[in-house]
């Protein structure tokens, strides 16, 4: 699973757009993986929008990942699903998703990182890396900065993505810095031009590796 440009959606950042006709866009741009979120959604209408989003993320080939709802994620046949602190611990999504699902851990610090990891986690989204404002956080989950992100990468062996606050001209700094891709709402769901938006953003993962193994290289 590649990890490189993961775009969250948030229907309330498309303007007059759809989240499906945002999530097409970005499927022409080369998105990696979409996670749908829609925090201010009922379960109905994220039912809905995830039986949607399957069948075109499955014709593309792309990962669909539900944030926080095993129940959706197992309904609408989700690849897996994204959890934060107050979601049900790794152990029981992973018992009601099955052993291929691919399940995701929200942190914020090396200890969480290694704990998701003991517990079983398939991947981390490692943030809020800058200021952002399409999430509350607390003040210290807030800007974790660069610094933070390369103790992760020393830390644990899963992949992770690093998101709040990350947009073209920060992520290859990211990437740089250890993270496999960066997640991206606003970045895609706001741009004007949303399948722009994630080529130029694929394009950033990619110099930002490209970085990151001349460094690795030179240690």
């Amino acid at each position: 699973m590649d990890y490189g440009v993961y775009l969250v959606t948030e229907a309330g950042l498309a303007g007059d757009r759809t989240t499906i006709d945002v999530v097409r866009d970005a499927v022409v741009g080369g998105v990696d993986v979409v996670q749908l979120r829609e925090k201010t959604a009922s379960a109905r209408e994220r039912h809905d929008l995830g039986r949607n989003l399957r069948a075109l993320t499955r014709e593309a080939g792309i990962d669909l990942i539900v944030n926080d709802r095993v129940d959706i994620a197992r309904a609408v046949a989700a690849d897996g699903v994204h959890l934060g602190d107050d979601d049900v611990p790794v152990s029981v999504a992973r018992e009601q998703l099955g052993e291929d699902a691919v399940i995701g851990r929200s942190v914020s610090t090396v200890a969480g990182a290694e704990a998701a990891e003991r517990a079983g986690a398939d991947y981390l989204g490692v943030g809020a890396v800058y200021r952002t404002g399409t999430k509350e956080t607390d003040p210290e989950q807030t800007a974790i900065g660069l610094d933070r992100v390369r103790a992760v990468r020393e830390a644990v062996n899963l992949p992770f993505v690093g998101i709040g606050g990350v947009g073209v001209d920060n992520a290859a700094d990211v990437v740089a810095a250890g993270a496999d891709g960066v997640a991206v709402v606003s970045g895609i769901m706001g741009a004007q031009d949303p399948a722009e938006a994630t080529q130029a953003l694929g394009e950033a993962v990619v110099a930002g590796r490209e970085r990151e193994a001349r460094s690795g290289a030179e240690r």
